[in-house]
């Protein structure tokens, strides 16, 4: 995926495609990532010249990549996506309050007890054995791009950045989250709990466990039939509440009850409690898995006391 903070930092990709034969090419190259320049100029009825100079514009944003490959006379040009998605994050765009920025990988939690079914998985290959908890305690738990369980617990630490005479103000917390079920299930809630320094914010109830296609991040030999993709959802704490992507009070548990200063630690837990009405475990997707190319991502959002 292609992210970039603002439209100004997407400025030249966004040059680059304000033309509608760049566009149509973007099309067909993504219908079809074996298309050469000749292919291309002779489907839009363009000399090789022009279709030269439309990709060489496209390549310069970082949008495609061109490989040689023979062909019948000579060389050929296949002309490929670089990416498959693109975000411009309109929110970071518009945030003008100070702030400190973290990606905690999602292997980096500092104590866990979860049940199965559970596991780990690196870019390259499954960590230790399926459903079994203790690989979660093991030192390769670092390099985890997706983890899971069936119930149990998560606990992170967020690193605290505040320095004397800083006031925390809001803390948002996103993630690539979804249930756990044995393989997979579209229709399988869960309750995922979420608590900071022992304080509970509440609960979001995930709608299930995804697998209908392959998630665009996933390693080519991540297994079909396994969790593929989760949601995108960003956890809110301020002076109001506790909300799920802003919207969606799920407590009223604000900043100021968990007594967070420069000196404080910041734990971060997640929790599906096997008591709950819908225990459907808990899948979390790293860099390397999923839809989204992120870890945890933690803003820390703050004002200077001006007493």
């Amino acid at each position: 995926m292609l992210y970039f903070k603002s439209i100004q930092e997407a400025e030249e990709v966004l040059r680059a495609l304000s033309t509608p034969v760049r566009m149509k090419i973007m099309e067909m190259i993504y219908a079809d990532d074996q298309l050469s320049m000749n292919d291309l100029a002779e489907a839009l009825g363009l000399t090789n010249s022009a279709i030269s100079m439309h990709v060489s514009k496209l390549e310069k944003a970082g949008l495609v990549k061109i490989r040689t490959k023979p062909g019948k006379r000579g060389t050929m040009k296949i002309v490929r996506p670089q990416h498959d998605r693109l975000m411009i994050d309109f929110a970071a765009m518009t945030e003008a309050r100070k702030y400190y920025l973290d990606n905690l990988r999602i292997g980096y939690f500092t104590t866990s007890k979860v049940s199965p079914t559970c596991g780990l998985a690196s870019v390259k290959n499954i960590i230790g054995e399926y459903d079994d908890p203790r690989y979660f305690n093991f030192p390769e738990r670092f390099d985890a791009g997706i983890l899971w369980f069936g119930s149990g617990f998560i606990e992170y630490n967020i690193p605290n950045h505040l320095k004397p005479g800083q006031i925390i103000e809001e803390l948002q917390i996103s993630f690539e989250i979804s249930s756990e079920y044995p393989k997979f299930k579209a229709d399988f809630p869960s309750d995922i709990y979420f608590n900071i320094n022992g304080v509970s914010l509440g609960y979001w109830v995930s709608p299930g466990d995804f697998g209908d296609r392959k998630g665009y991040l996933s390693p080519s030999w991540w297994p079909d039939s396994m969790n593929q993709y989760g949601l995108l959802k960003t956890l809110i704490v301020n002076a109001e509440g506790t909300f799920i992507d802003g919207g969606n009070q799920i407590s009223n548990a604000t900043i100021d009850d968990l007594s967070i200063d420069y000196t404080s630690p910041i734990t971060f837990r997640f929790e599906v409690p096997k008591e709950t009405a819908n225990c459907g475990g808990l899948t979390l997707f790293g860099e390397d898995f999923g839809d989204h190319n992120q870890a945890i991502r933690i803003k820390t959002i703050y004002r200077d006391d001006k007493r």
